[in-house]
């Protein structure tokens, strides 16, 4: 008997890609997509070709449709509101630059998902992401996927043991050309063409300083100074920056500056040089490791501080509740608060946390 498999479908070339070799390898396939958020504006539709759109759940819907198998459109904006945007906001809120795709991840895709599954009798669930699973001294972990271009296990971290023994990555041993050559082999050249969105699913245009201000988040102007607090000028709001953000920032100094820190209690934005924002320590909190006892007893670990940044060689430096501070080998520029530290040893991701400094 053939086990029972709850697809998740965007609607995009990868889920879809995915749910057609499960039907091949004969796995009994469910689809299912989300409903996580209206659409800014939606009776304008502004925008909405991206993820979660009603454009995409209704192609995802069709596909399914298509490919013979039941497909299930689940309304989960509310706990995305109270979970997902309500940390997007908090966050920005208090300084920080938080991931929005990691907290979802893990309550949304995986904690609501499985919910979804056992309601609708899956052994399984099954993605469109680039991750490999692979068992290790008694653990479960995720893997880099071949295609080190897609990988997408920065944003899983936070995945747990249980999750990834339900879950299967169809796509982990594939690079992104060959999905896009199955979907044409398949029939499926337009999806094959398809383009993929690079922003955060649930800000119109990218442009996440209006959608604080519609959540009711208050910006008012703040003073730029620099690292001996004397004042350089007026800022935006605090909330409209970065930490190593260089454009943008409406003032003249005569050599470029950077964003080096931000205070939110006193609404101010440091400025600082480029060499002023490398660092070979890296302190995090909300640590999870798989194996505390090996990662411990032999600390040398790669890591990454965001998704598109390097894989850097560190150690362990310290490990205490659940905090974490880590040394690279060298400097690493623009470590972020509220961004993820995501740990890595021998290709398994071993670990991670949320940045604090």
């Amino acid at each position: 008997m053939s086990k029972r498999v709850l697809m998740a479908m965007s609607g995009g070339i990868d889920s879809s890609v995915a749910a057609m070799l499960l039907l091949e390898q004969g796995y009994e396939l469910v689809g299912v997509t989300f409903r996580t958020f209206d659409s800014i504006k939606e009776s304008c539709l502004v925008r909405e070709k991206g993820c979660c759109s009603v454009e995409s759940i209704m192609e995802a819907k069709h596909l399914a449709q298509k490919l013979g198998f039941e497909h299930h459109i689940l309304d989960y904006r509310q706990i995305f509101k109270d979970t997902v945007i309500k940390n997007f906001v908090e966050e920005y809120s208090c300084g920080r630059t938080p991931n929005p795709c990691v907290l979802c991840n893990s309550h949304i895709k995986w904690g609501e998902m499985i919910k979804a599954a056992d309601n609708l009798g899956c052994d399984l669930i099954a993605t469109g992401h680039y991750a490999q699973i692979e068992q290790f001294r008694g653990h479960w972990y995720l893997k880099n996927a071949i295609d080190k271009k897609k990988d997408q296990t920065y944003f899983l971290w936070m995945l747990t043991e249980d999750n990834l023994k339900r879950t299967i990555f169809p796509l982990g041993g594939l690079e992104k050309t060959q999905v896009r050559n199955l979907a044409a082999q398949h029939g499926y050249e337009q999806l094959s063409k398809k383009s993929e969105s690079q922003e955060i699913c649930f800000i119109p245009n990218n442009d996440y300083r209006t959608f604080l201000q519609d959540q009711g988040i208050r910006i008012s102007q703040g003073e730029y100074v620099d690292a001996q607090g004397k004042v350089l000028g007026r800022h935006e709001g605090y909330q409209n920056y970065t930490i190593g953000q260089r454009k943008g920032l409406g003032i003249a100094l005569g050599e470029p500056k950077f964003v080096v820190k931000i205070d939110a209690s006193n609404n101010r934005v440091t400025l600082g040089s480029h060499d002023d924002l490398l660092s070979c320590y890296i302190h995090a909190t909300d640590v999870r490791l798989r194996d505390k006892d090996w990662l411990l007893s032999d600390p040398q670990v790669e890591v990454r501080i965001r998704y598109r940044s390097a894989v850097v060689k560190a150690r362990i430096e310290s490990f205490e509740g659940d905090r974490i501070t880590i040394e690279t080998q060298e400097p690493v520029w623009g470590i972020t608060p509220g961004q993820s530290l995501v740990i890595y040893k021998n290709s398994l991701l071993v670990g991670g946390g949320i940045i604090t400094n």
